[in-house]
């Protein structure tokens, strides 16, 4: 069975807690599930640890479990996103109708297409860092010609658009590894590129045509351009605005909606553009449409958006590490996002996404390459330093499933917790994403 130290590390807000052992016919509502009588993996739930909200809760684990472990005195420690400028997609929506859920089926694709990955990861990421600087300058260019009030020239952005998702459908690591270790210092243009990339490894994954693919890349990559026309200051402080400035900035999904369909835009990627904000329990702006009204590549714009600001808000702001966000966001099902979808979208990045900075049980620091639906708490991990954090000359590649396969517990490797961006001078790009030798790159041999 997977320690209950896993399971705790996907939530990590937990203080000052112990456990109690519970048979699954004593659960009640409110209580926190920290473990199970079996492995994680050899059940539904798609995370490790979670609060029980619903009977159906119970009946799952009833189910499942014939006992479980429970977190006794759970608490919450959300003090630092309430009280040091947590986003304001955190901390606005969380305020209101927090507890109204509202169920709907599953999720249904007609005719799902089934990827098969083609290229390997360490060829494909050689093909995709020209195309994200090709995004970035047809965003760039996009954008500056709508503060001029000008109409804006799509084409450039829809030819790189097709590229990102045959990309993504060859292989749906290798443009997630880039847009989350590269360096790229605009905080828009940064967070529309990795939506996209998000929403198209969740769109892959849930089977969507290309066609669909693409319309949903162009949405999330346009998802924020009316932000164009506001004042810098509203921008600067998403964070903190006034109830005046708030108003204010939640015009920018019409104006961007104006905008592009001036442009002549199709109307498959305005309605993601004019619906990325909505929630599922209609908290969300600018229509406050809720449930199966909101179209699905919308939801799924939404979701990505959402969870992107969660893990890299702008400059000032308290970043979740991706564990703490995809327990929030199991946290959100049914009230701000559709469970189907959200399950969905922590299957296809995985409890620790790519390119996530983590530290194994004995020392060691690296970054996530990948990871198994079957196995979401042993995904396979480029290090980087040795015990003692000391920097590595040639990085190692340690599968945790198949190195801890026949091994004591405590002999095996766990993930300790995410790590922030930058921690130590940890730098994926030094070395090749194979784990052969250090590359050097030109600036640092002549910086």
């Amino acid at each position: 069975m997977e320690s209950i130290e896993e399971g705790r590390a996907v939530v990590g807000c937990a203080v000052g807690v112990s456990q109690k052992k519970v048979t699954v016919h004593n659960l009640e509502i409110g209580m926190f599930v920290s473990d199970l009588d079996r492995p994680w993996h050899q059940t539904p739930f798609p995370i490790q640890g979670f609060f029980i909200r619903t009977q159906d809760d119970i009946r799952s684990l009833t189910s499942h479990c014939s006992w479980v472990m429970v977190d006794v005195a759970e608490t919450r420690d959300t003090s630092e996103y309430n009280h040091a400028d947590a986003p304001v997609y955190f901390r606005r929506q969380r305020r209101t109708h927090a507890q109204e859920v509202i169920k709907l089926p599953p999720i249904n694709i007609k005719n799902p297409v089934r990827y098969v990955e083609s290229r390997p990861l360490r060829k494909e990421v050689k093909g995709v860092t020209a195309l994200a600087q090709d995004v970035d300058e047809a965003l760039v260019h996009v954008g500056a010609t709508i503060r001029q009030h000008g109409q804006p020239d799509l084409k450039p952005l829809a030819g790189a658009v097709q590229k990102m998702t045959a990309s993504v459908i060859r292989n749906p690591d290798a443009l997630l590894w880039l847009s989350r270790v590269r360096e790229h210092d605009d905080y828009s243009y940064r967070h529309a590129m990795n939506s996209a990339v998000w929403a198209l490894v969740c769109g892959r994954h849930l089977g969507l045509e290309s066609g669909l693919l693409n319309h949903l890349a162009m949405g999330c990559l346009l998802a924020h351009i009316g932000k164009a026309d506001l004042p810098e200051e509203i921008l600067a402080n998403e964070h903190a605005l006034s109830a005046a400035q708030y108003a204010e900035y939640k015009t920018y999904v019409e104006r961007g909606v104006a905008q592009l369909a001036s442009a002549g835009l199709s109307r498959a990627v305005i309605n993601i553009v004019q619906n990325h904000r909505e929630r599922h329990n209609g908290t969300g702006f600018p229509e406050g449409v809720r449930g199966d009204r909101i179209p699905l590549l919308a939801k799924i714009a939404g979701l990505v958006d959402y969870y992107e600001t969660l893990v890299e808000p702008r400059e000032g702001c308290v970043p979740m590490t991706p564990a703490q966000a995809v327990g929030h966001l199991y946290e959100t099902r049914n009230i701000e996002f559709q469970e189907d979808l959200v399950e969905r979208f922590i299957q296809a990045i995985g409890v620790y996404p790519i390119g996530t900075l983590v530290e194994l049980s004995d020392g060691q620091r690296g970054v996530i390459l990948s990871h198994s639906p079957d196995r979401r708490l042993l995904p396979k991990v480029m290090v980087m330093t040795d015990h003692a954090q000391r920097p590595l000359k040639t990085a190692k590649v340690i599968n945790l499933a198949e190195h801890n396969t026949g091994r004591a517990r405590g002999k095996q490797l766990r993930i300790e917790g995410c790590l922030p961006n930058g921690t130590d001078g940890l730098d994926p790009n030094r070395y090749d994403i194979s784990g052969a030798e250090l590359r050097f790159r030109i600036r640092n041999l002549f910086g």
